[in-house]
């Protein structure tokens, strides 16, 4: 299998490449040639199927030309090694838990199926690897647990400071070792403009192997694309085509969901859920694309104004506005509206949802009442609300802390402050080995 830029103006490449280039020559970003179509074999046997069965039969299809099967089917038994349990809210309505990882967060999946496979592709290898990731909450986190202490490789997180909740940053500075935290004086969008400047800089990649783990990675894609199948078998045989809602921020969830439904999977509407950074709602209203400054929320990690994943859903409508609003449906929600929805879920259900869930749960709701088709729609629980709990005070105040944040709590935080600026930036990198 050949990946190619969005862009279409450079030559196809292997995976090993669009893994560790990230961004083509032409300034776009991988996507398969072709997407591989799962058979209908595939989805008759899925009902009932364990979750890294499934990954091993769908990541299969984008490695095997370049990875041993013995390789394939040894990380999927490692990412895919906790549950994703689909949990029924209302009678129309599920959520699929996507947190029950070691950092609590559905990043968990894509940081360490990347990890892996940047290990695999760079044995034998000369240079150091340092990996850059700009993070507004839990990709850092995430990055940071999947290649700590991973030989040959030095990680860059880039989180905006006083932007990220105390424990997610916990989560980010107390690694060490290889694992080197970097906060920004700026936005989420600032930290991702130096991060894909250092991928671009001619004096890094000189002396080092430079790859990204952010989202314009497509190894962050393919293994999300997993759970979408997941939860399609969680609702058994006769479960229909549900209508997925996913909280958006830099845009590569809901991308790895629509990769999944070219696959062959059987879905309605996409909802792209989005708090007061609607930079992709205003493009469904008016077909214009128009990036701006982001704004702090309670869902801090879809605080992104210019998501870099858009150009991929792009393509895969066809590059047609028409096409795109026919698939995807989106709508912006408050910090009110947010709050509101997991006070009225809790006392309707008992179930606690985290800020980022809690958009997600507002745009289904908003569709399914729009469309009135009667539709089943799971929207994604990306998170445990225990990460946010000084957004949720009086709200989830006896929400048990799960041993995976316990454990980040007493530990000492190490971490450098720099300005947004290239220049003290790329310095550092030159000079960290």
């Amino acid at each position: 299998m050949k990946y190619l830029s969005v862009n279409k103006e450079s030559e196809p490449v292997t995976l090993k490449s669009a893994v560790f280039r990230n961004i083509a020559e032409d300034g776009g970003l991988y996507m398969p040639v072709t997407l591989p179509r799962m058979p209908d074999s595939f989805f008759r046997e899925l009902p009932g199927k364990e979750i890294r069965d499934t990954a091993f039969e769908v990541i299969s299809r984008f490695l095997k030309a370049e990875v041993p099967v013995s390789v394939i089917k040894e990380i999927t038994r490692e990412v895919f090694d906790f549950p994703v349990p689909l949990v029924q809210i209302y009678d129309n309505v599920y959520t699929l838990e996507l947190f029950h990882g070691p950092t609590m967060a559905f990043k968990d999946f894509g940081a360490r199926f990347m990890s892996r496979l940047m290990e695999y592709f760079n044995r034998g290898g000369r240079s150091v690897m340092k990996v850059i990731v700009a993070t507004s909450g839990d990709t850092g986190s995430a990055v940071a647990a999947g290649f700590s202490g991973i030989p040959g490789v030095e990680v860059y997180v880039l989180f905006p400071r006083g932007r990220v909740s105390p424990l997610q940053q916990k989560q980010i500075t107390t690694w060490g070792g290889n694992i080197n935290a970097i906060s920004i004086e700026g936005s989420f969008d600032d930290c991702q403009k130096l991060a894909r400047r250092a991928l671009a800089d001619s004096d890094l990649n000189k002396g080092f192997t430079i790859t990204s783990a952010n989202s314009i990675n497509l190894a962050r894609l393919i293994p999300q694309s997993v759970y979408y199948f997941h939860a399609v078998a969680g609702l058994g045989e006769g479960g229909g085509a549900p209508c997925f809602s996913v909280p958006c921020g830099n845009l590569g969830n809901i991308t790895a969901g629509m990769m999944a439904g070219k696959m062959g999977l059987r879905t309605g509407r996409f909802i792209a859920a989005t708090n007061s950074n609607d930079t992709l709602p205003e493009y469904c209203r008016t077909a214009s694309f128009s990036p701006r400054k982001p704004v702090s929320t309670i869902s801090n990690a879809m605080d992104v104004g210019d998501p870099s994943n858009f150009p991929r859903l792009l393509q895969l409508s066809g590059n047609e506005h028409k096409v795109f609003c026919n698939a995807v449906w989106s709508s912006s929600f408050t910090d009110k509206q947010t709050l509101d929805a997991i006070i009225r879920v809790r006392d309707d259900t008992g179930y606690i949802m985290d800020p980022h869930g809690a958009v997600a749960f507002l745009g289904l709701e908003k569709y399914l009442k729009e469309s009135g088709r009667g539709e089943v729609g799971i929207f994604l629980e990306t998170a445990h609300p225990a990460k946010f709990t000084e957004s949720l005070k009086g709200i989830a105040d006896r929400i048990e802390m799960p041993p995976q944040l316990q454990m980040v709590i007493g530990r000492e935080e190490k971490f450098t402050v720099l300005d947004n600026d290239w220049g003290s930036l790329k310095d550092y990198l030159m000079g960290s080995t």
